[in-house]
């Protein structure tokens, strides 16, 4: 376990993770018709907490590997998809824009998620979890839309 090296990624989540506390929910989403299947609002910090370390500990997994340098960029790529989808959803209240910032964390997510299974399939198994999260994500933020269209 290199500490240094795994702090490193875990610092990248915590700033995407500071997104989305300045961007909280807040009325305007309590206030939106959502699906039944809407997680509630304290599943959020607890699965994106676990999701992070996961992430993080992958990462750090994949950087001790000679010659992972696109996996890696893939992993950059996705944390930046990843800040940016809070403030577009939840401070500028632009779902369709969300949702397209959606669709390439998703590609993104996968793409990180199968590069890093071919060097380390534990890694790419970590990341597994946090695919299945932005799919569901995904259906939540399109679903929302569906039901709120002034808010495309």
């Amino acid at each position: 376990m290199d500490w240094l090296l795994f702090l490193t990624f875990l610092a990248a989540t915590a700033a995407a993770a500071t997104t989305g506390a300045m961007f909280e929910p807040g009325k305007w989403y309590d206030d939106l018709d959502k699906p039944r299947w809407t997680p509630p609002g304290f599943m959020f910090p607890i699965v994106w907490t676990t999701l992070y370390l996961a992430m993080s500990y992958a990462a750090m997994r994949i950087g001790l590997i000679d010659g992972t340098a696109q996996a890696l960029a893939f992993w950059a790529l996705q944390i930046a998809f990843n800040t940016l989808w809070s403030p577009v959803f939840f401070g500028l209240k632009r779902m369709r824009a969300a949702l397209i910032v959606l669709c390439f964390l998703w590609l993104s997510v996968a793409a990180t998620t199968v590069s890093f299974w071919m060097y380390d399939p534990i890694a790419g198994m970590l990341l597994a979890p946090y695919l299945l999260w932005v799919t569901i994500a995904g259906a939540l933020n399109a679903s929302v839309l569906r039901r709120n269209p002034q808010f495309a």
